[in-house]
């Protein structure tokens, strides 16, 4: 997420005010709904949620193989959180909680199920150096259920198409009928934009205001809908990863309606800002007060800030990665605005994940401005106290670093020199390999923006991304020349993808709705993505790169079975590529095969064209 302008302290008041009202509940509500059998942690916790919670007595159960060990009373009498231990040798099942109220005997029934096939290794199977990631934002995608797009209850029922600020009707229906689109543009894993619900009076679109944890946006089509678009992306050999938020909720989650208890929130006398300032962690001298500003302050004043060293909050969201994961049969995850939690409740986090589905992948938003901030939250070779367990990042700084190559002119340490310069301090991670690299997400300004509407650099640019060390990440519309600005409105960057809506004018799922410049782009990209699907150079080859001269950058990515040599010209003028200067790699090769264009060569002196990249499969 975005680092946005904060609003009037108003707006805290209002949070505040809403700490203290509450929704009477009916029926007695549990957190997580349901449970499994088999799974390695034996320990849960069942948070009950109701009014009549607290008033809960001679709670038992009659299983031999679940014992309830503690019952936890919770200063708000509206909840009561057991903890369970679940034996090897229980059964799926209906699970029967007796307790009485006033006297008077009652049941809860709570269902404990069988887990998937394959308990965790015919699913989460992770993204890795091999996939190209895709990110959609499920409301401006497509609306493949009109149905949904007002749900009768829910507080925000704007849909205007008109406003980048109000929700548009995309749905996951409409993501799941373009499936075969995404495929056959060499896309293998899906990332989504959060798609919990977001039950808040506004600017529900983005999905990061999440009020309950465990009920998919109905608006997005709910649980069955997310179900179904998982089953039918794997079944097409698709992986889908979920979007995590630990860090904040949004004002109408129930738990910040109806808190628990009182420290469920980190909450400070007037309203408190996070300082954003990720150098505090590891910084030798920084204060107390600054760390403690980092990790407790508000992100934003409408998403109230989760107090993670709460034991009770941190079940309640570890449980729920967990359930998430079992549920729906995903494939990874990722963490929202890593740096703004606690670190030390990540890393116990992250090491639930791993040790039910080892073959996860997990990274975070590390929205940083160092090689140092960005490595101290993922696993790193730094010599410091605290060690991050996250595998991967969002490799802002190759961001950073693939824009000054492509707008700013070569000198010792500007242009294309700061991108070699990044990727030589990847020795301070244990595995750059799983650190994600991309141009432009839901928060950035388009990359093709960014190039002033450039063809050649954007091609360039795409280039880069499908050949550089790392798991390529493109966000919808990237295959193509979309253009869009987050000033002055971050809406700008997430309007809807042509032909996502029947009235649509334009479709460019189609090749016949794609201008001139659109199709030249979308060729270059669908011919990287898909060769990189088969290359064992470029999906889990080595990276050897040389310094750049004169606005020239070269460099390789092989295996025992292929070369690939990359030739990126940043420079206003056409370069030569003396092969003989490169022999370390292209010594045992006498040709090349050019991916982009498909010409042939021989191993002699080759022009590059100016803000031009050569992607050479060398031959012998």
């Amino acid at each position: 997420m975005p680092k946005p302008t904060i609003p009037s302290a108003l707006l805290f008041s209002t949070v505040i005010t809403l700490t203290s009202f509450w929704v009477n509940a009916q029926d007695l509500q549990c957190y997580p709904p349901a449970w499994w059998t088999g799974m390695k942690e034996k320990k849960l916790q069942i948070m009950i949620h109701g009014d009549a919670a607290g008033r809960m007595d001679q709670i038992k159960i009659d299983q031999q193989e679940v014992k309830l060990v503690k019952v936890n009373k919770a200063e708000n009498l509206h909840y009561i959180f057991l903890d369970l231990i679940i034996e090897s040798s229980a059964k799926p099942g209906p699970l029967q909680i007796n307790y009485s109220i006033d006297g008077k005997k009652k049941q809860l029934t709570y269902e404990l199920k069988a887990r998937r096939s394959g308990n965790g290794k015919q699913y989460a199977n992770g993204v890795n150096s091999s996939d190209l990631i895709y990110l959609i934002m499920p409301d401006r995608f497509s609306n493949g259920d009109p149905a949904n797009d007002r749900i009768p209850g829910m507080r925000d029922q704007s849909l205007n198409r008109d406003t980048v600020y109000n929700r548009h009707g995309g749905d996951l229906a409409g993501i799941q009928q373009h499936l075969g689109y995404l495929k056959d543009l060499g896309v293998t894993a899906l990332w989504l934009n959060p798609v919990l619900e977001n039950d808040m009076p506004d600017r529900t679109e983005h999905g990061y205001a999440i009020t309950n944890h465990y009920k998919v946006d109905a608006r997005l089509g709910g649980e069955v809908a997310y179900k179904k678009l998982i089953d039918a992306a794997h079944g097409q050999g698709l992986k889908v990863i979920q979007d995590a938020i630990y860090n904040h909720v949004g004002s109408y989650h129930f738990t910040v309606l109806d808190k628990p208890m009182k420290d469920w929130l980190n909450e400070w006398p007037a309203y408190t800002n996070t300082n954003y300032k990720d150098q505090v962690f590891f910084d030798p001298y920084a204060s107390e007060k600054d760390r403690n500003q980092m990790i407790k302050g508000w992100f934003v004043p409408q998403m109230p800030d989760l107090n993670q060293s709460n034991p009770f909050v941190a079940n309640f969201l570890i449980q729920h990665a967990i359930w998430c994961v079992e549920e729906f049969g995903i494939d990874g995850w990722r963490i929202d605005t890593y740096p703004y939690n606690d670190l030390q409740f990540m890393n116990r986090c992250n090491k639930a994940l791993l040790n039910e589905y080892p073959a996860i992948s997990i990274f975070g938003e590390t929205w940083v401005y160092s090689v140092i901030s960005q490595s101290y939250f993922c696993e790193n070779k730094i010599t410091h106290p605290f060690k991050s367990n996250l595998p991967g990042a969002t490799d802002f700084q190759c961001l950073w670093a693939i824009t000054d190559a492509l707008t700013k002119n070569f000198s010792w340490r500007d242009g294309v020199n700061v991108l070699y310069n990044t990727l030589a301090q990847d020795a301070v991670y244990k595995d750059p390999m799983k650190n994600v690299i991309f141009l432009d997400n839901h928060d950035k300004d388009r990359f093709f923006t960014v190039l002033d509407e450039d063809i050649e650099k954007y091609k360039s640019a795409l280039s880069w991304l499908f050949t550089c060390r790392g798991i390529p990440q493109v966000y919808y519309g990237d295959e193509f020349a979309t253009t869009g600005s987050t000033t002055p409105s971050d809406g700008h960057v997430r309007l809807d993808f042509p032909g996502g809506w029947p009235e649509d004018k334009v479709n460019k799922f189609s090749e016949t709705g794609r201008d001139e410049r659109d199709r030249a782009i979308f060729s270059h990209f669908k011919k990287l993505a898909n060769f990189r699907k088969s290359s064992s150079a470029l999906t889990s080859g080595r990276m050897m790169q040389y310094i750049p001269v004169d606005g020239l950058y070269v460099y390789f990515r092989y295996s025992k079975d292929q070369t690939i040599m990359v030739a990126m010209n940043t420079s206003t003028t056409p370069k030569t590529v003396k092969f003989s200067d490169y022999t370390e790699r292209t010594s045992d090769f006498s040709s090349y095969h050019n991916i982009t264009d498909g010409s042939e060569g021989r191993l002699t002196d080759l022009s590059i064209p100016s803000y031009q990249t050569a992607v050479l499969e060398l031959k012998k």
